[in-house]
């Protein structure tokens, strides 16, 4: 007898604190340069600060069989006004490849829709290529907008933008 297991994602709440805490941390760690925060800024969030961002951001989390294995959070951006942005995906390496990342992005993607908007823009670190690829491959195209990241000079980043169906 096979057991099946069961992907769901689910908008984060109030409740997804810990949850979005646990995936959050792992993805600074794991990728820092693909992330506007790091590591050590967010280790330091009083669970105070974890309520509020899982309350008051949008997130979405990705559950395999009651472990968080994935996140995406979305958003505005007030220096393009009207547009929706895709921000913070992180997928746990054990799920990479299984799908659960085009999940994320079409949950994002929904909730631009629902906005009313046929696009969605993301930021993507120039040295961060297997994410790159990964955007490229579901269909998000540079834009021809680049420029350095704000919290590490070092680093450039990539405005891409998906046109949603």
């Amino acid at each position: 007898m096979t057991s099946e297991s069961t992907l769901t994602i689910r908008l984060c709440g109030t409740n997804d604190w810990e949850d979005l805490r646990v995936i959050r941390l792992e993805a600074l760690s794991d990728t820092p340069d693909a992330y506007g925060s790091t590591y050590e800024e967010s280790l330091r969030w009083s669970d105070a600060q974890w309520k509020n961002a899982a309350s008051t951001r949008l997130y979405y989390l990705a559950d395999r069989d009651g472990r968080v294995v994935g996140m995406v959070s979305g958003g505005f951006n007030d220096a393009y006004p009207g547009t929706r942005w895709l921000y913070a995906m992180y997928v746990t390496p054990s799920e990479r490849g299984t799908g659960t990342a085009v999940l994320l992005v079409r949950s994002i993607g929904e909730w631009a829709k629902g906005h009313g908007v046929d696009e969605v823009y993301l930021h993507v670190g120039s040295s961060v290529l297997r994410a790159r690829a990964f955007y490229e491959k579901v269909g998000f195209r540079p834009n021809g907008e680049s420029f350095q990241m704000e919290r590490d000079h070092s680093l450039t980043l990539i405005t891409m933008v998906q046109q949603l169906d």
